[in-house]
This record gives structure tokens, C-alpha cells and sequence, in this order.
């Protein structure tokens, strides 16, 4: 499964990691450029990196994929991301995050993550995942 990635990589190339409440403009712009479903998923990617960055366990997080492992659902505004995953200091880890927004996609209003277990470089062709 390969999405298209051009505006997700637009998006998050610029995307330092914020807090909720932290979206500057240009971030505002280029997620209104996008459609409301690639919004919501490209705002809980960047939550997901601003929370798993201060939760204090040394993660770096510069990328987050959400339909890896597995395809998202979403439904009246709740994004489930069963099989994410995240790149921190160049290594790739499994991620599961539900994050909820409000109808424009931009706000969030709850996020649950865990991060699961490094994901073997060995694996990442199969998965496309890079460095």
C-alpha cells in the first residue's frame, strides 16, 4: 500500500514538532491545502511527533507514517492509526495512536498513543521505510 506523498511530505518536511496549540501559519496553510481526510491524518502525525518527542524517553521523532503496518480507519472525526510508525536518530518504530479532531481537521481534541518496538532494518524494504 503506497500512498501518494507529495503534499504529506510537504507538510511534515516543515513540520517542527509543536504542541497542539502551537501550529504556526505556513503549517495552517500547507495542511488546508490538502484534503480534509489526508488533513486529519497529516495533524495526528505531527501530534503524534510533538507528544512522543516530550514524553521523555529520548525519542526524536522526525516522521511518522501512519498506514504502514496497517490502513487507517476514520470515522466522524476519529483517526485510528493501528499500524504507524515513527523514525527517531535514523531507526524506525511501530506506533498505534487514536487521535480525535474537531471538523476542520486542524484541532485536536483527544490523542491516546503507544509506541511499540523498533522495527528491524531488515524489514523496512518490505515496508518501505528509509532512512
Amino acid at each position: 500500500m503506497i500512498k501518494t506523498m507529495t503534499a504529506a511530505a510537504l507538510v511534515l518536511t516543515g513540520a517542527a514538532v509543536l504542541p497542539a496549540y502551537a501550529l504556526d501559519d505556513s503549517i495552517i496553510r500547507q495542511l488546508d491545502r490538502l484534503t480534509p481526510e489526508e488533513r486529519r491524518e497529516q495533524r495526528c502525525d505531527i501530534e503524534a511527533m510533538s507528544r512522543i518527542a516530550k514524553q521523555g524517553e529520548g525519542y526524536k521523532p522526525d516522521k511518522v507514517i501512519a498506514y504502514t503496518f496497517a490502513d487507517t480507519e476514520e470515522t466522524e472525526g476519529l483517526l485510528r492509526a493501528p499500524g504507524a510508525v515513527f523514525r527517531s536518530a535514523g531507526d524506525w518504530y511501530r506506533l498505534k495512536y487514536k487521535c480525535k479532531t474537531a471538523e476542520d481537521g486542524l484541532t485536536i481534541q483527544s490523542f491516546d498513543y503507544k509506541v511499540g518496538s523498533k522495527v528491524p532494518r531488515e524489514e523496512w524494504g518490505e515496508y518501505y521505510l528509509y532512512n
